[in-house]
């Protein structure tokens, strides 16, 4: 098979893609310092961490990027998922106890 062709509306989707991953920095950041329950319910919270990473995965389709690997998913014991590391390379950080 061929590689993929560079199209021209790639940087654009990558751009996107960028403003996404910062998205879901802050949202890392929200889980970090306990922010997110001054926001959200649990569910709620859940539901929109959801939401930014399937959003990532789009816009990384679109821009002609690997997914991510890992899906996320709930460690089973009534605690939230825990997140995916960024394709920036910023590392997931550990949801507050």
């Amino acid at each position: 098979m061929s590689e993929r062709q560079q199209g021209p509306y790639d940087s654009i989707a990558r751009r996107w893609l960028a403003l996404v991953e910062l998205r879901q920095a802050h949202f890392i950041e929200l889980c970090d310092t306990g922010r997110w329950r001054h926001y959200y319910t649990h569910a709620e919270f859940l539901d929109e961490m959801n939401k930014v990473l399937r959003v990532r995965d789009q816009w990384a389709t679109i821009a002609g990027l690997p997914l991510e690997d890992e899906e996320l998913r709930p460690d089973g014991d009534g605690e939230p998922p825990r997140p995916r590391e960024l394709s920036a390379g910023i590392p997931a950080v550990p949801w507050p106890d």
